[in-house]
């Protein structure tokens, strides 16, 4: 039985939009409510069909009238920041995270009509480390428990829910722990990564990368809100590629660099805006992360159309190459040495720098 109203959070992000505009185009779905802290741009408000915007903050208990007065019988959480960059800081990023799902929990715990929830979750619950297995299936948790940033706070808000299901056992719960996106629409933290003609890698390190292309995340995200699926399951592509493969066949410049250095270039790329380089997003580019998909094809009833290499030729589609094979020379020996000297002095003058306060309010973030 299809849902009757559904509220998408997160709807002025590309895919938090693509989900809404998905479902208002199914005529057995009676209303789409979407809600974000910021409108969604004029392209999206367009796309967005017959969905009702509804500018609301979740970490308000207000979202609890949103709920009770349009009686929502399904809820799909996705709005969730991975990026303090995209968030105001780290502190904003937190509050919308944790706090925002809070009272989104506490307000679906006391509305009767809500009858299915769905959680946008992701891979980076099992962390990345060097004592990691080969895959990670549902049943396994992280070998280093991630002790800060977008992973903790995933870790977190699965642990909320998990208790807002025992508390409402008659409200089906689903958990959809992603692999990292990538497409040529979707604006993620890897396509940001992959988009720098200067890739600075940790030297000695080549990750085992899996991607998931935005069409099937889209996919699995429609299929998880209108039909029965509940507990938790992995999404990603089949088949895996190497960090430095991912990057050549980009036409990038990898330039390996020492950890050290790699942790200041990381420092000065977030504070000039250029790619959030957080510590966890580094250890992802150190150990990588694979998950194993065999609940979603048996049990959740989805196989990706796209593996991981396919996923990535599409998006290279919307990358230019580097110019000539004699600038990727010059460049990779010549950044190289600058990287290098890069961190100690990002190490030396950061005592001196302090960034600038965050604007008040949120902006639209990235997906995860």
């Amino acid at each position: 039985m299809p849902p009757a109203v559904v509220l998408v959070t997160g709807v002025s992000r590309w895919l938090g939009g693509a989900l809404a505009a998905e479902l208002a185009a199914d005529p057995l779905i009676g209303r789409v409510i979407g809600v974000d802290t910021v409108p969604p741009s004029q392209e999206m408000l367009r796309r967005l069909g017959r969905t009702e915007f509804v500018r609301a903050d979740i970490r308000n208990p207000l979202i609890g009238k949103v709920i009770a007065a349009a009686s929502v019988d399904t809820v799909v959480h996705m709005n969730i920041s991975s990026t303090p960059a995209g968030s105001g800081g780290r502190a904003p990023m937190k509050e919308l995270n944790v706090i925002g799902t809070m009272q989104l929990l506490a307000a679906c715990q006391r509305a009767p009509s809500v009858r299915r929830f769905v959680l946008k979750s992701t891979s980076a619950v099992y962390g990345a480390s060097s004592r990691d297995p080969a895959v990670f299936t549902e049943a396994m948790q992280a070998r280093a428990v991630p002790s800060g940033g977008f992973a903790k706070d995933s870790l977190d808000i699965e642990g909320y829910v998990r208790a807002f299901s025992r508390r409402r056992p008659e409200v089906e719960v689903a958990m959809l722990r992603f692999t990292n996106f990538i497409g040529p629409r979707i604006d993620s933290l890897l396509t940001g990564f992959f988009r720098m003609p200067v890739v600075p890698t940790a030297l000695g390190y080549d990750a085992r990368v899996q991607l998931l292309h935005e069409d099937d995340a889209l996919a699995v995200l429609t299929r998880a809100t209108t039909g029965d699926f509940t507990g938790t399951v992995n999404v990603g592509g089949a088949g895996t590629l190497l960090l430095s493969q991912a990057i050549r066949r980009l036409g990038r410049v990898e330039v390996p660099i020492p950890t050290p250095a790699l942790g200041s270039v990381g420092r000065l790329s977030r504070r000039f805006g250029f790619v959030d380089y957080s510590p966890e997003q580094m250890r992802f580019l150190n150990f990588g992360r694979v998950v194993d998909t065999t609940v979603l094809r048996e049990r959740f009833g989805y196989t990706p159309r796209y593996t991981t290499e396919a996923a990535l030729d599409d998006y290279a589609r919307t990358v230019p190459p580097v110019v000539s094979p004699r600038l990727v020379h010059s460049v990779t020996s010549r950044a190289r040495s600058v990287l290098e000297h890069a961190g100690d002095a990002a190490t030396a003058v950061g005592e001196r720098l302090r960034p600038a306060p965050p604007a008040p309010g949120l902006r639209a973030v990235r997906d995860a």
